[in-house]
């Protein structure tokens, strides 16, 4: 059934380039910088993710940014001469970009006032907002109309969460997330920080727990409490090159939650950035939202 309206992303979602593919997803491609060269996060594409964190643990440092409003109206304005716009948004509380979102959104209602152009922040980012894209896209596909599948991504946006465990302080100090002495004494004692992503949009320390293995059996259990239902949504796996401990969530994950369809995929550029090599995220759909 073809729609009288685009679903369109960015790729701040982390949207697995295949499932990009197999939907015919519209992605926005969100620009970074790394040793001097700019590129755009085209999931892996110009620049695959296993070269990304070899760079980075090679020393780049990568450094991320936002798009301006003429960007936007490159991207928007060739769907509204034909269709409306349902535009998915990753969290306005993360970066400025989403100002530039809403002043080409109103420049391009002014030339086309018959149209309908919908913006959806969902104040998530990554994995989370993946899991809504796909939820949302399904409803898409069966021929919702835009403002009920806007609806339920306004209602449900916050049951989508990430705990992310960072492998290496050196990347959160860099970003200014932690102190040097912090950094420090965490390498030290093995401290593994828990980022989650919180109910405001912004991105929030959790816990620390000493040790890979001991990280890996705290997010599970805490992606537990939310009580995810393998029925509604897959359980996403991320990782920043780090594929043995992505496989090892994953079997934890189906060890604990029988039936759950759990996918391993990459964390992206922006994420990575400030992250670093050796993430890993752990991604659900929970029953009940964030408080």
């Amino acid at each position: 059934m073809e729609q009288t309206y685009v679903f369109m992303t960015d790729s701040d979602s982390d949207l697995p380039f295949h499932l990009k593919q197999e939907y015919d997803i519209p992605v926005v491609y969100m620009p970074y910088a790394l040793d001097g060269k700019e590129y755009f996060d085209d999931l892996g594409q110009m620049l695959d993710h296993k070269s990304y964190y070899d760079m980075m643990r090679s020393g780049a440092a990568p450094v991320t940014s936002a798009l301006n409003e003429a960007a936007y109206m490159d991207y928007f304005e060739p769907v509204l001469k034909e269709k409306d716009l349902l535009f998915v948004a990753f969290s306005s509380k993360l970066s400025c970009t989403l100002q530039a979102v809403y002043s080409a959104r109103e420049k391009l209602l002014a030339q086309y006032p018959e149209r309908k152009f919908i913006v959806v922040d969902t104040l998530r980012i990554s994995g989370p907002m993946t899991l809504l894209v796909l939820k949302a896209h399904e409803m898409y596909r069966a021929g919702k109309p835009i403002e009920e599948v806007a609806s339920w991504l306004e209602e449900n946006k916050l049951r989508a969460q990430a705990y992310f465990i960072v492998d290496d302080l050196k990347y959160l100090k860099r970003g200014g997330r932690i102190s040097a002495t912090a950094a420090t004494v965490g390498t030290m004692l093995d401290l593994k920080p828990i980022i989650s992503e919180a109910a405001d949009g912004t991105l929030t320390a959790n816990d620390k727990i000493r040790g890979r293995k001991k990280a890996i059996a705290f997010i599970v259990d805490k992606m537990l409490e939310f009580a995810p239902d393998p029925a509604e949504s897959p359980i996403l796996v991320l990782n920043a090159d780090s594929m043995e401990d992505a496989e090892r969530t994953k079997a934890l994950v189906e060890q604990k939650l029988p039936g759950a369809n759990v996918m391993i995929e990459n964390v992206g550029p922006v994420i990575g950035a400030h992250a670093g090599p050796g993430t890993i995220a752990l991604c659900f759909i929970g029953s009940r939202p964030l408080a």
